[in-house]
């Protein structure tokens, strides 16, 4: 039995965690995946219940799950909080040290009208962002004074050397192509960051790698977005680049992301917020949090075809005219999960 802790967190977290719980279970039957799931306080919620985002027991719990599946946090309410609730975020991707982000990023036909760029650009759209979640300017020492600034963007072989290596692992599944995204021609980590990656290409043979400036990249994302398979870069350029390439799709209600670790249990999430100004009015998309689970089953626990299930049932959900509200329809939050579980 594999066991999955689940942080519904703030907002309209534990309304899309039902949702995504309600898909899970559906499948589960179907393809005899036995499970039990462990439900904790996380974020807003966990300043409630502990004082702090990441309470002890869920960090505890954490470390021995097989699997995470994390909702939404955040809420006015906690903008002067001590400890806010984004920073439970970072603290359990250090603590479990999840240095690679995954966000797939897909167009799907029904959707294409919402996306602001023409239907020719993004035709053909099918690619993945890995980020490097670790290291860099985010975790490096930070000195503010009255009069200047300054942040260290810091990063060592080792932690380049693993990043890559699950940036080529990914591509060999896909299309082989891997574009390494750096700033060489000024930073010194980016100097290092395109040895490595050369470096490890040589045990990737049958995959190809292309390196790009973070700045022309930007541009290339936007102008002929399809021809990327899989993009690989540092924290910073990949926080900005990963952003960019969630508008392509129109919505941020339909992209999940997986944060992974090197041995330990995995962590999948919306990529969006938790959207207070909706929260408990039942409207909120569930589709991320959905294919988020499919992303868990499929990376996690090597179940591909409970993954297919879910992503090809709401892909017939969304061409059959069923939306949520922040897509153009009128389904709610219930509707359109209890029609992709119709669907699977």
């Amino acid at each position: 039995m594999k066991k999955i802790v689940t942080l519904a967190g703030d907002g309209i977290g534990p309304e899309i965690m039902t949702a995504g719980l309600e898909v899970f279970d559906a499948v589960a039957q179907k393809i005899n995946f036995d499970y039990e799931i462990e439900a904790k306080a996380f974020g807003g919620a966990g300043i409630d219940t502990s004082g702090h985002p990441l309470p002890d027991d869920t960090l505890a719990a954490a470390k021995t799950a097989d699997a995470i599946l994390l909702a939404a946090i955040g809420s006015p309410q906690y903008d002067k909080a001590p400890v806010r609730p984004e920073q439970g975020l970072l603290a359990i991707r250090k603590e479990l040290n999840l240095f690679a982000n995954i966000r797939p990023v897909r167009i799907f036909d029904a959707l294409r009208h919402l996306s602001p760029l023409k239907a020719e650009r993004i035709a053909g759209v099918d690619f993945v962002v890995v980020r490097e979640l670790t290291g860099g300017i985010y975790f490096g020492q930070h000195t503010l004074t009255e009069n200047s600034a300054c942040d260290i963007n810091e990063y060592s072989a080792s932690e380049i050397r693993r990043i890559m290596r699950k940036a080529f692992a990914i591509a060999r599944g896909r299309n082989k192509k891997v574009t390494s995204i750096d700033k060489q021609n000024v930073l010194a980590t980016s100097k290092l960051w395109r040895q490595i990656a050369e470096e490890v290409a040589k045990e990737y043979s049958d995959v190809t790698l292309e390196h790009q400036l973070v700045d022309s990249a930007a541009m290339v994302m936007i102008t002929n977005p399809a021809c990327f398979d899989v993009v690989v870069t540092e924290n910073l350029f990949g926080d900005i680049l990963s952003d960019e390439s969630s508008v392509l799709p129109g919505t941020l209600g339909v992209m999940p992301s997986a944060s992974h670790s090197e041995s330990g249990p995995s962590l999948y999430e919306p990529i969006h917020g938790s959207a207070p100004d909706i929260a408990g009015k039942g409207i909120a998309n569930p589709i991320s949090m959905i294919l988020s689970v499919a992303m868990m089953l499929r990376d996690s626990f090597g179940e591909t075809a409970g993954a297919e299930m879910i992503e090809h049932a709401v892909n017939k959900t969304l061409t059959q005219g069923i939306l949520t509200r922040d897509l153009g329809g009128l389904a709610n939050t219930k509707q359109m999960t209890a029609a992709i579980i119709a669907n699977l």
